[in-house]
């Protein structure tokens, strides 16, 4: 791998205040210092794995374009803000994790997993190698007080990857004339996902049977984009409803190998709440949002059958827990996230919401009373490299939060949508649901090919 130029360092910035969102999750991490607040990513690269100093030089010219990774906090609870950290040095970064052989590849990898952050560090980047010779993976992971997904693969493009991401949905710029109408819509969608937040009497936390152990996994599954593109193009959807609907179908059969219990399932949805000004990578811009998997669906009558199953959306069956049903009721759910009102509200609640509100409201989306599952995507590039090594794949790292049965994490490279799921090792049978959500794909593929084939 070529060397760059390792005395080329970033410009220093001005001090910026730590946003809402940043400081909610810097209050949290106070208030629970025992729990780990980290998220982050794996690329797997094909090629020579570089040295520890190349891959440290490497990065150090790569925070040119990444100054803000280059902060600390300081200002107290009351007054946080991002300052240049005058000694910022990468080899407290960046690290190294060699794996003992062709049989220590997954330890090592969760060794980079699981590894602390270097004192006063928010961020650290592992190179893991050592199980075969040509290949060898770079794991990222950050403090979520210090970026959110968006900004976290807003890094990751800098740092390797090539060509643009998918667009995301941004509002168009607000009018003040339209601001009392902002203002209800804003109230109003917090009301409705504060008012569903309620705890469920008698509901037993799906994980309370987990005696957790600390210990992260990660398990992978990938099928084609244009699979959930295609089956959401039948529906009247978007690819990440195909996705939900999967995730549940995938919890359902999870479940009955497990015997883990499922009466209901919640699943914690950030979402991007960025201005088209705001492309940036350092700082949370998101809002997190409940949504209820279908895991487990009443079976219909046959006069509500008849009544849902519209010609444009199939003909498959859509009796008990069926695919297609599966992904009707996730669409029932989202069709109104995806509109301009409501994500215009979205945009304006992580603006303007003041400090105490926005830390209650995500302590309260992230409690395991509330919500089972955290549940992200993001598309990240077309393709990635690091000098001669190409990107062959990669895993979002989504927080784990203690008491959730897992994190899951949707991400869209090149032709691939990839799946991850991180969970604490004494999951039981946890390796299976990358498989189980490809399964539950492809059966949603099977319902669309069966619906649209000439009678």
């Amino acid at each position: 791998m070529p060397v760059p130029d390792p005395s080329a360092r970033p410009v220093p910035l001005p001090g910026r205040r730590a946003h809402a969102v940043d400081r909610a999750f810097l209050g949290m991490e106070r208030r629970h210092p025992d729990v780990r607040w980290d998220a982050g990513g794996v690329a797997y690269l094909s090629g020579p794995p570089p040295s520890l100093a190349d891959l440290r030089a490497y990065v150090g010219v790569r925070m040119g374009g990444l100054p803000l990774l280059t902060s600390r906090v300081e200002g107290g609870a009351r007054r946080p803000r991002w300052l240049p950290d005058p000694d910022f040095t990468v080899d407290r970064h960046v690290h190294e994790v060699v794996a003992d052989g062709p049989t220590g590849w997954d330890a090592a990898l969760h060794t980079a997993l699981d590894a602390p952050f270097a004192p006063g560090t928010y961020w650290g980047v592992w190179l893991v190698h050592g199980h075969v010779p040509d290949e060898y993976a770079v794991c990222y992971r950050f403090h979520h007080a210090c970026q959110d997904g968006s900004a976290a693969a807003s890094t990751f493009r800098t740092m390797l990857g090539e060509g643009e991401p998918s667009a995301r949905p941004v509002p168009k710029k607000g009018r003040l004339t339209g601001l009392p109408r902002r203002v209800g819509t804003a109230v109003g969608l917090t009301t409705m996902f504060l008012a569903g937040s309620l705890p469920v009497r008698g509901h037993r936390r799906a994980a309370a049977s987990v005696a957790l152990t600390g210990e992260r996994r990660l398990w992978r599954g990938r099928v084609p984009a244009d699979a959930l593109r295609r089956i959401a193009a039948a529906h009247g959807g978007s690819a990440h409803d195909v996705h939900l609907a999967a995730l549940a179908g995938a919890l359902s059969a999870w479940s009955a190998r497990s015997g883990v219990p499922l009466p209901r399932v919640r699943a914690l949805l950030p979402v991007d709440a960025r201005r088209p000004d705001e492309e940036q990578t350092w700082g949370n811009r998101c809002f997190a949002l409940p949504l209820e998997l279908p895991v487990r669906l009443p079976a219909q009558r046959p006069a509500q059958r008849s009544a849902r199953t519209a010609p444009e959306r199939g003909n498959g069956s859509l009796d008990g827990d069926s695919p297609l049903r599966r992904l009707e009721h996730v669409m029932d759910t989202t069709r109104r996230l995806r509109g301009e009102a409501w994500r215009q509200a979205i945009q304006d609640l992580v603006r303007y919401m003041p400090d105490r509100p926005t830390e209650w409201y995500l302590r309260r989306m992230l409690s395991p009373r509330v919500t089972d599952v955290m549940a992200t995507s993001m598309p990240i590039a077309d393709k990635g490299s690091l000098g001669d090594s190409r990107v062959t794949g990669v895993a979002l790292l989504p927080l784990l939060v203690p008491g959730h049965l897992f994190g899951v994490g949707l991400s869209y490279f090149g032709e691939w949508a990839e799946t991850s799921f991180v969970a604490d090792r004494a999951l039981p049978h946890g390796e299976l649901l990358p498989e189980l959500w490809e399964q539950a794909v492809g059966e949603l593929e099977g319902e669309v090919e069966a619906s649209s084939a000439p009678v």
